[in-house]
């Protein structure tokens, strides 16, 4: 027959998860300033991609705009209806 290992629990481990330290806490308050950051740069970041996106619309609307009207049948010209 075999022999059981006896199962001791610690009883030091169940302490350690109730109590909060300084350490803790101020680990906490740098993840939460650190998270705090991260989406703040992901904000400007997804602001600066909307304007380069406009300014690109922008510019290509500025470029069609001054188009010779012989440079837009070029471009349009087999788009349009016959009528």
């Amino acid at each position: 027959m075999a022999k059981k290992k006896k199962q001791s629990s610690s009883p030091k481990n169940v302490g350690n998860h109730e109590r909060i330290t300084l350490q803790d806490q101020l680990n906490q308050e740098l993840l939460e300033k650190l998270k705090a950051a991260k989406k703040e740069l992901l904000e400007e970041e997804r602001k600066k991609e909307e304007e380069r996106q406009a300014r690109l619309e922008f510019e290509r609307k500025q470029r069609e705009k001054n188009m010779s009207f012989e440079e837009l049948l070029e471009k349009y010209g087999n788009l349009g209806s016959k009528y």
